[in-house]
């Protein structure tokens, strides 16, 4: 069915949903020449933005191309789209774990290496950001839950999700510098000794 744009133009992820639906509908294999021609007309996405909102889906693995010859060729079935989401799924999913594990771990540390000593700031807010970070962790579960693998909304939820996870993450792998440095200037503690006592890696860094 031909769909058209509204006066205030269709969304990017409006476009990419339509695209998908085409090759889901017709079932074979297209040419961007063909593609540039037909979806306008069937879909109601201007000719220009056909490459790039084709080149979108086939960067999230959701539309395949090959080489043949001179030409590409582009396709994508709802059983190769629905792996590419459960994939997509597992990915957040291991996200949010290692998040789990890292805040889980540091507030362990925290607490060990207080030990006796007295309280001070700079714990109260590491410990308060630990606790910020929980409650976004246990958010974003929430969230993911709303989510099921026949949302069109799925994918964008996903990497927008992937995202905040990895920065997260990285928040919380500079707060183990930062309170790694904390302890070596208090303390006079040995940063390789310090790293031994708490496990952790000498290749920790951020994800890039």
């Amino acid at each position: 069915m031909k769909q058209q744009d509204s006066r205030k133009g269709v969304s990017a992820a409006e476009k990419r949903t339509r695209l998908l639906d085409y090759f889901h509908e017709t079932l074979t294999f297209h040419k961007l020449q063909e593609l540039e021609k037909t979806v306008p007309k069937e879909k109601g996405i201007i000719q220009q933005a056909v490459k790039d909102v084709l080149q979108s889906l086939v960067d999230d693995g959701l539309v395949t191309v090959e080489k043949i010859g001179t030409s590409n060729f582009y396709w994508s079935f709802p059983s190769a789209v629905q792996q590419a989401k459960n994939t997509q799924l597992q990915n957040l999913e291991a996200e949010l774990n290692r998040i789990e594990t890292t805040n889980a771990d540091l507030e362990s540390k925290i607490q060990e290496a207080a030990g006796d000593r007295q309280d001070n700031s700079q714990r109260q807010e590491l410990l308060k950001q630990l606790q910020e970070a929980e409650a976004l962790d246990a958010q974003y579960q929430t969230e993911l839950k709303q989510y099921s693998d026949n949302d069109p909304n799925l994918i964008e939820a996903q990497k927008r999700y992937s995202q905040i996870a990895k920065d997260a993450t990285n928040r919380w792998t500079e707060n183990i510098f930062t309170f790694q440095s904390y302890c070596v200037d208090k303390f006079m503690v040995d940063r390789q000794e310090f790293n031994r006592n708490f496990n952790i890696p000498e290749d920790l860094d951020t994800i890039p």
